[in-house]
């Protein structure tokens, strides 16, 4: 890959995605869309793409490649979704231990209808994962390999949410963590299915922030919570960061036969 080349694409891609999410963001209480069903900050990295696909149409293709195509493996395509519940269920168990009392939101008692905020919570992690697990992680992990490109764009993917560093720095920090772990997650599952990537990305993206909406409060700006997510991730992302130096080692070991 030409340095120039992906060094381009990359800057092109971030500063639109960052400017983009910061405008649609300022639009959006005009719109009258609440935030608890869809921010219109989502949509930045996809007008990202959008962008560099219009600068350089010769290469989105084959950056893109994977994107829409249904897993074959089916297995892990699974255990990569079921990842998802898994963090908010250590992350809200260990936050009722904690606190004695566990938080549940009766999706009933939302402002307005749960299976419209399921769509349209859907489409807008859609929105960003076909930037960040879509287009940048494989770029990425052409050019430093998967792990590496997984903990880049889980650091550039905690930075661009920029509204979390008008929070406390212990609550900054336990998101970038999860950020970056909940990107190790994807960044290598995705890695081993090679298909699926926005469906699975947008997914796993959903049912975490479904998760949160109802098990967890950090939107109140308490750290516990958000550091308990982070510690969270971390746990998660552990079987996948071991499963992937095993196929490593069991593949250079029939190398070297």
């Amino acid at each position: 890959m030409d340095a120039r080349a992906w060094k381009a694409e990359t800057g092109v891609f971030l500063a639109v995605a960052f400017m983009a999410a910061g405008a649609l963001g300022a639009v959006q209480p005009a719109t009258g869309i609440p935030d608890e069903v869809v921010q219109l900050t989502q949509f930045g990295p996809a007008a990202g793409v959008l962008t560099v696909a219009l600068l350089w149409p010769r290469r989105i293709r084959a950056r893109l490649a994977g994107t829409l195509t249904a897993p074959v493996r089916t297995g892990p395509a699974v255990w990569l979704l079921l990842t998802a519940p898994l963090i908010i269920a250590l992350a809200a168990g260990a936050y009722g231990l904690a606190h004695g009392d566990a938080v549940v939101t009766d999706p009933r008692s939302l402002g307005h209808p749960f299976a419209l905020i399921v769509v349209a919570q859907l489409v807008g992690a859609c929105g960003e994962e076909i930037g960040w697990r879509c287009w940048l992680q494989p770029l990425l992990s052409g050019r430093f390999g998967p792990l590496t490109a997984s903990v880049v764009v889980g650091l550039l993917w905690g930075v661009w949410h920029v509204q979390v560093f008008a929070q406390a720095p212990a609550y900054a920090a336990g998101f970038l963590v999860a950020t970056v772990a909940m990107s190790v997650v994807l960044g290598l599952g995705l890695e081993r299915i090679r298909a699926g990537r926005l469906a699975l990305a947008g997914g796993f993206h959903t049912l975490v922030n479904l998760g949160m909406l109802l098990f967890m409060d950090e939107e109140s700006g308490a750290v516990p919570p958000m550091l308990l997510f982070g510690g969270a991730c971390v746990l998660a992302a552990v079987p996948w960061v071991l499963g992937t130096a095993g196929v490593t080692i069991a593949a250079a070991r029939r190398g070297a036969l």
